[in-house]
């Protein structure tokens, strides 16, 4: 397993993470199935959204014995109310349902408490105003929670909570549909057929400058619907037109910047494998850009996906690498510190570029290199 660490929080983290969907089956025996099977593997970092009662207790005996192999991600304001799940901005609610998450796992703290589900700039306000992110605060100072988090479908709304530097985590739906879908406050037109009724070109603005913003002050990324609930692996559901592979799909997400971990959901132990097969697959099984570029519906024109066919450069640069720390730089009026760093670490840089085409000849995607080279030498000054 490899291991990333998660933004800033000092946590190291497995780059393939558990969702929660399975642990609900088979009358919640799939929690300690899930868990010995992520244990087995090295799997340390699992989501918590539901706040369903019985999931909770069965993951409380699971953890009993191993509670420091696993750093959970757990959220505020998901409460059970009149046996159903459901999103809570009050705040007598949030704690009661804190309170019972505690007592349920059986622990005194949580990893990272993930403010849940906002979707709009007015929810986001009205959390960073309240008791919301107060209580969060109150939490993390008394250890409870050791990390404050938000997950989010909207790039907005997300981005307004980055940039606030409220929190360390973020919790987003990262795959290559969703990338083009302008923001929402509506979760569901992220699925909605009419969604994808044209041609759809290169990723949306604001994901892409939520993902640099978030590499650039350090808010680790966890990836959920990296396979669009399954859909992206069917070519009847996907609406790319065309299926791809659990390794394609993983390999997309954690190719974007800041992401650290895909939370990969799975109904059953033989799905979590599948999932895990990324760790021992092949570059050939994990590439997507041949892939994306036969896409009957998706477009990808001039932009760098960081897929690395444009290697092996003759001059060894790190193209991929290069053009990731170059729109990190474009992003801002000046270049951030632990960009310039991160970039004077590479072995070549983009002043050895000897401008020959090798790498424009390979690129899927059309993109500038040679140009994208020479702004890179010209920015950092190498």
């Amino acid at each position: 397993m490899v291991y990333r660490e998660l933004g800033n929080t000092g946590l190291q983290v497995s780059e393939i993470g558990l969702g929660c969907e399975g642990f609900g089956e088979d009358d919640c025996q799939g929690a300690r199935r899930l868990l010995d099977e992520a244990e087995r593997q090295g799997v340390n970092y699992f989501d918590l959204y539901t706040p369903n009662p019985q999931v909770r207790a069965a993951l409380g005996e699971a953890l009993k014995g191993r509670r420091e192999k696993f750093l959970i991600q757990s959220h505020l304001c998901s409460v059970w109310k009149d046996g159903q799940y459901k999103r809570s901005r009050k705040i007598e609610e949030v704690r009661e349902g804190v309170e019972e998450m505690l007592r349920l796992l059986q622990t005194d703290y949580i990893d990272v408490g993930m403010i849940h589900y906002v979707d709009s700039l007015k929810d986001w306000q009205e959390i960073a105003e309240g008791p919301v992110l107060a209580y969060a605060r109150e939490l993390k100072e008394k250890g409870i929670i050791r990390h404050i988090g938000l997950s989010s479908h909207n790039p907005q709304a997300a981005l307004a909570a980055v940039k606030s530097g409220a929190i360390e985590v973020l919790m987003f739906s990262v795959n290559p549909c969703y990338d083009l879908q302008p923001a929402s406050e509506d979760v569901n037109t992220l699925w909605a057929d009419a969604s994808y009724a044209g041609q759809l070109v290169n990723m949306d603005p604001e994901r892409q400058e939520l993902y640099e913003t978030c590499q650039r002050l350090g808010v680790g990324i966890t990836v959920m619907k990296a396979f669009g609930g399954g859909d992206l692996l069917d070519e009847k559901l996907s609406p790319a037109g065309k299926a791809l592979t659990v390794n394609q799909c993983i390999h997309y997400a954690l190719t974007r910047p800041a992401v650290t971990s895909v939370l990969a959901g799975a109904h059953s132990v033989e799905e979590l494998r599948a999932s895990l097969a990324y760790e021992t697959a092949s570059e050939e099984e994990k590439d997507y850009a041949l892939a994306f570029a036969s896409f009957p519906k998706i477009r990808w024109e001039g932009h760098c996906m960081y897929c690395s066919h444009c290697a092996p450069c003759p001059q060894k640069i790190d193209v991929a690498s290069v053009t990731k720390f170059l729109n990190l730089a474009k992003a801002q009026k000046e270049i951030p510190e632990t960009v310039r760093e991160h970039y004077g670490l590479l072995s070549h840089h983009a002043g050895e570029c000897i401008r020959c085409g090798a790498c424009e000849t390979r690129c899927p995607f059309g993109v500038s290199i040679m140009e994208n080279m020479r702004q890179a030498a010209e920015l950092f000054g190498k």
